[in-house]
């Protein structure tokens, strides 16, 4: 799997554990950020690559600073490319 398409389901991943964590259902984040709830869902599944733009707005939706979602991201690549490593 290419580091894009890692990233891509870290993020999904990550936005979907905060939305639960908050509380919200994908039509309520959707509702935050005006757009649609499947493309919450694209997101969440790592098919669809938010800009850094929807991003940030997706970070208001889920109120948590970027930096604090991005190091979440981090953390979580860090784990799966030291897994890799051991795999080896």
């Amino acid at each position: 799997m290419s580091d894009q398409s890692i990233i891509k389901q870290i993020i999904g991943k990550t936005v979907k554990a905060i939305r639960i964590k908050q509380g919200l259902s994908q039509e309520d984040l959707a509702h935050e950020c005006n757009v649609d709830r499947s493309y919450i869902s694209m997101i969440e599944v790592g098919r669809n690559e938010p800009s850094v733009t929807k991003i940030f707005e997706l970070c208001k939706g889920l109120k948590i600073k970027p930096s604090d979602f991005f190091k979440l991201v981090e953390v979580e690549y860090a784990k799966l490319q030291e897994k890799d490593g051991e795999s080896s």
